[in-house]
């Protein structure tokens, strides 16, 4: 067989044509399920976006061929990235915790560091993590994410500069602005640019780290809030928990206002509080394959310490369910209530 029928193309076309509604409204399912997942993971991240593979790329890649013969022999089920999701982070330590997180909450069909491949020829260029992810059959979904089980999503992972290479080479790339005569050139200039934004990469990382382990300088106290200010309490949580991430700087103060809410308005109240609670256990009974963050850390704690009254907070209405099954989850392990085995 060579080439490909003009026909079947058109008719795996039209076929995509009508089912993208369905996969518009997916995607957007999509990414709503992983910002809810990095978001009570309690991570940090910069962005999660989506977008649904337009009828014109797909039209392209379904009618790719090589040495005369199809790439896709069924386009509608071999072409896995109509569904895309892109999340981004500030360092590479966070790539490898999203990628975690996703495993450990949905089922992944497909695991590729880019980055890696392209390190191991020794070289530098396009660095990524693409996931191929779907849900996983023994988890019991809500209604609208009930609707997610036919479908897979194309993942990629990366941090801001890493996208910021990615997303100029391409732009040059693909638009065919790239003269023959200085292509190579203008390769050599694009493997310097990957190697300085891999050094950027890694000394953020190394900047991240050492302002996490610097000792905690306390922000000027604001009166007309009586919430625990939330840069005190990224400085407090991280000497609190050494080991964690940081977390998006809105969940530092979204987590203060439920502090607020327990009656707790001060870092002294708090750790007072914490004394109480065997952090170590209740993260060790929550048996996490990502390294939680420090919000993720609090909201633990916090949850093994007040229990249903935790789950009845205000500033929790709107994952109670969630909140429910990890209090099952901590007392399953024996932890009870104060966080103790």
């Amino acid at each position: 067989m060579s080439g490909r029928d003009p026909q079947d193309l058109r008719a795996a076309v039209d076929a995509y044509v009508a089912r993208l509604p369905e996969l518009e409204v997916a995607t957007q399912g999509f990414v709503r399920l992983v910002t809810d997942l990095l978001d009570d993971a309690g991570g940090n991240y910069l962005s999660v976006s989506g977008r649904t593979k337009s009828v014109q790329s797909f039209a392209a890649k379904a009618g790719r061929t090589r040495d005369g013969r199809p790439v896709f022999l069924r386009p509608l089920a071999e072409i896995t990235d109509q569904i895309g999701l892109r999340v981004i982070t500030y360092v590479r330590d966070d790539v490898e915790i999203v990628a975690e997180l996703l495993a450990s909450s949905l089922a992944v069909l497909e695991d590729r560091d880019m980055g890696r491949e392209t390190a191991d020829q020794g070289a530098f260029g396009y660095a990524s993590r693409h996931l191929l992810v779907a849900v996983d059959a023994s988890r019991s979904l809500t209604p609208e994410r009930e609707l997610l089980r036919p479908y897979a999503a194309s993942v990629q992972v990366r941090t801001v500069l890493q996208h910021a290479w990615a997303e100029f080479e391409h732009d040059i790339r693909y638009k065919g602005t790239v003269p023959v005569e200085h292509a190579s050139d203008l390769n050599r200039r694009f493997t310097l640019a990957a190697g300085l934004l891999e050094l950027a990469d890694r000394e953020f990382s190394a900047i991240r780290d050492r302002l996490q382990a610097m000792p905690a300088v306390p922000a000027e106290p604001d009166g007309d809030d009586p919430r625990i200010g939330a840069q005190d309490l990224a400085t407090f949580l991280a000497g609190r928990f050494p080991g964690a991430g940081w977390s998006r700087t809105e969940h530092y103060g979204w987590i203060s206002g439920l502090l607020l809410e327990l009656g707790i308005t001060s870092l002294d109240e708090l750790g007072t509080q914490l004394s109480t609670v065997d952090t170590t256990a209740v993260n060790e009974a929550m048996g996490y394959r990502y390294p939680p963050a420090a919000v993720r850390r609090l909201d633990d704690a916090l949850l093994s310490l007040h229990g249903g009254d935790y789950l009845g907070l205000h500033g929790n209405a709107h994952r109670v369910e969630q909140l429910r099954e990890r209090l099952a989850t901590l007392r399953a392990a024996g932890v009870e209530p104060g966080g103790r085995p």
